[in-house]
């Protein structure tokens, strides 16, 4: 068995219930700043984010702009436009980044993991073979070996090609 850790995102988790503001409202509601805050694409009841504490480069975020935890509770469009927006997050990623793989998935809770529990999210986490190693597990360091303007660029110009 497989176990994704992320211990170098401890100084988020940590942070977060001190916020003012939550981060993907505040994202959601200026389109003017999508650079400033890693937005790459706009729909009209959800957007796609990069994550700013990312497990692995490229970890996007999909979440609609309705400040909500309750997964059962998004209405029809919303929730189809979620799955709509992680597939362009996905083509996007294979173009741009070339990924091995893909984890997809919403932490609904603070046991499930949820970071941010009251906006919820879906993560796409692109994967390539051989990228877990000893440094995350025995040195508590995650090494993103690309910074997030680069990839930001990359990811901005791969959704424009897509045509959407």
């Amino acid at each position: 068995m497989e176990r994704l850790y992320s211990p170098w995102r401890s100084q988020y988790i940590e942070s977060v219930d001190d916020m003012d503001e939550c981060f993907l409202c505040t994202a959601g509601s200026r389109p003017d700043e999508d650079e400033k805050r890693l937005v790459l694409y706009r729909g009209e009841k959800a957007f796609i984010i990069m994550n700013l504490y990312p497990y692995n480069a490229g970890h996007l975020l999909v979440a609609p702009y309705s400040h909500t935890g309750d997964y059962a509770g998004l209405d029809r469009e919303t929730l189809c436009e979620i799955s709509l927006l992680t597939q362009i997050g996905i083509k996007a990623l294979k173009k741009a980044l070339n990924p091995d793989g893909f984890n997809l998935g919403y932490n609904l809770g603070r046991v499930a993991g949820a970071g941010l529990e009251d906006h919820l999210h879906n993560h796409i986490v692109p994967r390539w073979n051989g990228d877990t190693n000893f440094m995350p597990v025995i040195g508590e360091v995650k090494v993103i070996s690309q910074d997030l303007k680069e990839i930001y660029g990359r990811l901005k110009e791969a959704i424009n090609g897509l045509g959407v």
